[in-house]
């Protein structure tokens, strides 16, 4: 195996889901492992955040769920995005609840159910969009989509359910906005008589800023792996990492003042230095970019920089006069001694988040749990 790999903290996974837990609470909580538990690994997260307390797991496709199902995950299980007409037997098969927001989702669904599904109806959240204007139903759209929903026997409305757009910005009015939209929602439907056994808004950010979005259940997602949605919101919970990115020294020469580095000879030796390789590369999810925009990793407890531009399957570090070796371990994030580097950190070398830079770790890097 090539000497390099990503490990998973379960027992962060866990502490974190206890934590967020116990901050939502009398809430309960569903633990998103979307996209392959955000890098992570949706199956084996998934068991460490139900067996930490999680009510329920939510998901972005239907392939996803089933996925988990062949894993051997039971409980709820929302997808939650409306399927599309090829992903519905995949769905109703795998026991998942459905998300819809249109009148030919609705119909869709229950046609999928009669044809394929258990005895049993499937479990329908329907989605309201109160401002993001990414997905849902229109706010006056709702009570009309709830009671196509409850007219069907193939189905079973399990929730009605909004996304907050700003959550992470704890001072954005705009999430109070979202919030009042999604009560006159409820309200029109209590007076139109449908209940709503399930109500639910809140993701990482809202649930920890924002008490009034908890409602019944909070969606937690980049909070179970130990990242806080915004630095604004850094240090509120006591989250735990539980990515690291590490690899193993597989090269190392002497190389002589003014020699230029990697493709495109960006970067050149300021002295005669030990340059070393590390098997990682972008194809791997260490972005390109990274070594021109000041990326580091830690070799013996020490900063080092990255030389260079990151190829696709490599990426040099310049060591100095240090005794490096080959097989000595690299963190790329994650701690050695009493150093740590972030994807927090990475992100903002990158101008992204630190969602980006856990879920683009490739799947060719092999995931060692602990």
């Amino acid at each position: 195996m090539r000497p390099a790999w990503a490990d998973i903290d379960l027992a962060a996974v866990s502490h974190n889901v206890a934590a967020l837990a116990e901050a939502a609470a009398p809430a309960r909580l569903c633990a998103v492992v979307k996209a392959q538990g955000y890098g992570h690994g949706a199956v084996e997260v998934a068991r460490a955040a139900l067996a930490a307390g999680a009510d329920r797991l939510a998901v972005a496709l239907a392939s996803e769920g089933a996925e988990l199902r062949r894993g051997g995950i039971h409980g709820p299980i929302i997808v939650l995005s409306q399927a599309s007409p090829d992903e519905l037997e995949d769905l109703v098969n795998h026991d998942l609840d459905a998300t819809v927001y249109t009148g030919s989702g609705v119909q869709e669904l229950a046609a999928a159910a009669a044809l394929h599904g258990p005895r049993r109806p499937v479990d329908v959240h329907l989605k309201v969009d109160t401002g993001m204007h990414r997905v849902g139903a229109q706010p006056d759209e709702v009570v009309g989509l709830a009671r196509s929903i409850v007219a069907r026997p193939e189905l079973r409305l399990a929730s009605v359910f909004t996304h907050c757009a700003v959550a992470d910005e704890p001072d954005n009015a705009f999430t109070a906005d979202q919030l009042r939209r999604y009560d006159a929602v409820l309200r029109d439907l209590a007076a139109a008589g449908i209940e709503v056994p399930l109500r639910h808004a809140a993701n990482t950010a809202a649930a920890i800023a924002h008490p009034a979005s908890r409602y019944d259940m909070v969606r937690a997602g980049i909070g179970i792996y130990g990242l806080a949605p915004s630095p604004a919101l850094a240090g509120r919970v006591g989250l735990r990492p539980a990515m690291s990115l590490r690899a193993r020294v597989s090269h190392v020469k002497r190389v002589a003042a003014g020699e230029a580095i990697s493709y495109g000879q960006r970067y050149r030796t300021e002295g005669d230095t030990t340059i070393a390789t590390v098997p990682l590369g972008y194809a791997d999810g260490v972005t390109r970019r990274l070594g021109s925009t000041g990326g580091q990793v830690l070799i013996g407890g020490e900063r080092l920089p990255i030389a260079g531009t990151v190829t696709m399957d490599q990426l040099l570090v310049d060591c100095g006069d240090r005794p490096v070796q080959v097989g000595q371990e690299v963190v790329l994030l994650g701690r050695q001694g009493s150093e740590e580097i972030s994807a927090d950190e990475w992100a903002e070398r990158l101008g992204t988040i630190s969602y980006e830079v856990v879920c683009g770790i490739s799947l060719r890097v092999p995931r060692c749990y602990r």
